[in-house]
């Protein structure tokens, strides 16, 4: 089985996160997340160059806890998709991207804070531990090729 792989951005929150409601009732989460770039140089240093600012959209549980958790600086990492998009207003066409964030969260990597083990509601879930599929047992034989 191929591993699922999806599009993925680091940053930090650009403004603040702004939660609302569809037409459709679902949650929505939008924020600006600023990416800070870098290139290598020859001496081994690095040049920080000019930061870029996205657009980052997120519904649903992702929105919901998102708006519970993010702050305007925090460092965060988010997957999901790339979305194109164009729209018309005042005979003036704009088109543009924005980030569809499926799943989003504070960067490991940048962020201290203590985790809340205790247990929670697991509705739809299995609560047995993980377990690998079982394999047939090979002989030696045809392990090594013979």
């Amino acid at each position: 089985m191929t591993i699922r792989t999806h599009q993925s951005i680091s940053g930090f929150v650009a403004s603040e996160p702004q939660f609302s409601h569809t037409e459709r009732g679902d949650a929505r989460l939008y924020m600006k997340v600023g990416i800070e770039h870098y290139r290598k140089e020859p001496d081994n240093t690095f040049t920080q160059l000019e930061t870029t600012f996205h657009d980052v959209i997120a519904y649903r549980g992702a929105a919901e806890q998102g708006a519970e958790r993010l702050a305007k600086g925090d460092n965060i990492i988010a997957d999901g998709r790339v979305r194109e998009y164009s729209y018309e207003c005042n005979g003036q066409r704009y088109e543009g991207e924005e980030f569809i964030a499926t799943r989003i969260g504070h960067d490991l990597a940048r962020t201290r804070y203590e985790v809340d083990r205790t247990e929670r509601s697991a509705a739809g879930r299995d609560g047995a531990a993980f377990a690998p599929p079982q394999r047939p047992a090979q002989s030696s034989a045809a392990t090594i090729g013979m």
